[in-house]
């Protein structure tokens, strides 16, 4: 949390939020496979620079709510060709298990009644709408698209509905890039 965010009318309307699922391998280890530890960065200097704000981490929320366990045995499903939704669902398990609840209460009791959402993700909303928090805006996160998350991204924009902008741009570099150039 950062500076007041009951703002300037004191009502805690249009405050900007980022509901920051828990991502050990990215968010601490800096694994390349998603883009969750750039997205936490990115939402911490987003509300830095607003001076104003909530930062949200949800523990249990680990690989879309599977857990660390279920996570790293979905990643060797992957590695084997399934994307990141089927891996999950070879396993058994949903392709996300996350349940907002607990975090809309929590913006709730730190007196926020509107709220600018930082997240590319449809299902975030929906899920934050359904316990009667309004949200007057989606902000997008930045897009950090790289060869080792590009099948996992695809995967996000394709089958889950994730507004990704600039992952077609990047899609659209690497056809073009000759072998042996950087992007």
């Amino acid at each position: 949390m950062r500076g007041d965010i009951a703002g300037p009318d004191g009502d805690g309307s249009d405050v900007l939020v980022r509901v920051h699922s828990e991502c050990l391998t990215g968010d601490v280890f800096g694994s390349l496979r998603c883009d969750c530890g750039p997205q936490l960065d990115a939402a911490l200097d987003m509300v830095a620079q607003e001076g104003r704000g909530v930062v949200l981490y949800m523990r249990g929320h680990e690989g879309r709510g599977i857990g660390l366990m279920h996570k790293l045995q979905a990643y060797q499903l992957q590695d084997a060709g399934s994307d990141t939704v089927d891996a999950n669902l070879e396993l058994g398990l949903p392709a996300d298990a996350r349940d907002y609840g607990i975090g809309a209460q929590i913006l709730v009791d730190l007196g926020i009644s509107s709220m600018r959402l930082l997240t590319n993700n449809p299902a975030k909303r929906v899920g934050l709408d359904g316990y009667g928090l309004q949200i007057t805006d989606r902000v997008p996160m930045p897009l950090r698209a790289n060869a080792e998350n590009l099948t996992y991204l695809r995967t996000k924009r394709d089958r889950m509905g994730h507004d990704l902008i600039g992952l077609d741009e990047y899609e659209a570099n690497q056809n073009t890039a000759q072998p042996g150039t950087a992007l």
